[in-house]
């Protein structure tokens, strides 16, 4: 592949590679920065492209790469920066395990939502156990605006429920 060849594909791929940024960074400025990292070290390993492969592929995994070493290069460098505040936080036992009133409190949770109308509750609880909004709405065969709509009367509603 020409080095004009290589560059014409990089740009046709490059709205979808931002993309795919944006869905691991949910951030902006930080998929354009991640964009920008990943072309830059395409065009620096353009020679370990091997033809007749998905090219497609070949970037996406690039950007997937290029974004877990960034992450891990910051959750290094952040361990450090830890406040005094901090360290007396993280090292009272208080904190890290489970209390009477946190179990309470989440047995009181449950309770509101089984209270929700069927129509509100089932997305919702899909949603809190990971489900994301496009396959709510192929499971509930509902369109994604109404799926959308629908978790976000639920957690007007709880709020209400539990604040009284």
């Amino acid at each position: 592949m020409t080095a004009v060849q290589f560059n014409n594909r990089v740009t046709d791929i490059q709205e979808k590679l931002f993309h795919y940024a944006k869905t691991l960074t949910y951030n902006e400025e930080e998929a354009r920065d991640l964009l920008q990292d990943s072309l830059l070290r395409a065009l620096n390993f353009k020679h370990k492209f091997v033809e007749n492969t998905n090219f497609n592929a070949w970037m996406h995994v690039i950007m997937r790469n290029t974004f877990i070493n960034d992450y891990r290069k910051k959750s290094r460098t952040s361990k450090n920066d830890t406040s005094m505040d901090e360290v007396v936080y993280l090292s009272n036992y208080h904190y890290t395990r489970e209390t009477p009133e946190m179990h309470l409190s989440l047995v009181h949770i449950n309770k509101t939502i089984e209270q929700l109308e069927h129509d509100l509750k089932t997305p919702f609880q899909m949603h809190v156990f990971g489900y994301k909004y496009k396959e709510i709405a192929e499971k509930l065969n509902l369109p994604i605006g109404t799926v959308k709509s629908r978790i976000s009367f639920a957690r007007k509603k709880l709020q209400n429920m539990i604040m009284n």
